[in-house]
């Protein structure tokens, strides 16, 4: 695990952080992603050609594509193509990966396909690796805040999603038991103020490398500088070893 200094359900908690000084990091990205939701519903899959870089992204619960917004305009300047989809609020981890499963069949065999998830998307992205034969697409995944260890909200709502966002849940025990199965490579990213998704315990997968960023919460990571560097810089790294050899 290496640390910085340096469920996407919009938290209304953050909000209880305005103050003299003003709205909290949280609490702008909360409010930022209100204002992107409508954005996006539809699925994206971008002009593309065989050796491009095309990464997915899928968002968390009760959001949609367009808060990733951002994220993309950064992969894009960098030469990336990106592809997204929106999923409804509840669905099950196995209905998305599914739904991602479809989206990355649209995309060329040539390509090299990178997932990034946001809270239950980097779930959703690990399942369909490893479950859904996606490891035979996927040159890896990155996850943002994302529930592996389980989500403490899920055990107060046992229905819809939140069943497979429980610590002992199937899916996310199937998902630890079997992440180094096929050696997908994978990067978890995590906030020390995230109170939706605890640091440590539960943001990490136990495979590939762990990166913990201080002072940053659940909806900050969608929009943090470091952490969209640390994106940027693992595709530039696969990219920069397929020019080497």
């Amino acid at each position: 695990m290496r640390r910085s200094g340096a469920l996407a359900l919009p938290s209304l908690l953050g909000l209880r952080r305005l103050g003299r000084l003003g709205p909290s990091a949280e609490t702008r990205a909360t409010l930022r992603e209100v204002v992107l939701m409508r954005h996006d519903l539809a699925p994206v899959v971008p002009r593309h050609d065989p050796g491009d870089d095309v990464v997915v992204l899928v968002h968390g619960f009760f959001a949609s594509a367009g808060v990733w917004r951002p994220l993309g305009k950064r992969l894009e300047a960098a030469g990336a193509r990106v592809a997204t989809f929106s999923h409804a609020p509840g669905a099950s981890v196995r209905f998305i990966a599914r739904q991602l499963s479809r989206l990355v069949d649209r995309i060329h065999h040539g390509a090299h396909v990178h997932v990034v998830g946001h809270s239950l998307g980097g779930v959703v992205a690990r399942w369909y690796v490893q479950e859904l034969g996606g490891h035979a697409r996927v040159s890896q995944t990155i996850a943002l805040a994302s529930p592996f260890g389980g989500a403490p909200l899920a055990d107060k709502m046992p229905i819809f999603v939140g069943v497979d966002l429980q610590k002992n849940s199937h899916v996310l025990t199937r998902l630890r038991q079997r992440a180094r199965v096929h050696g997908v490579p994978h990067l978890s990213i995590g906030g020390d103020e995230d109170t939706m998704v605890p640091p440590d315990a539960s943001a990490a997968l136990p495979h590939g490398d762990y990166i913990e960023l201080a002072g940053r919460g659940h909806n900050a990571l969608l929009y943090d500088e470091e952490a969209i560097a640390l994106i940027l810089a693992k595709i530039g790294e696969q990219r920069a070893a397929r020019r080497a050899r």
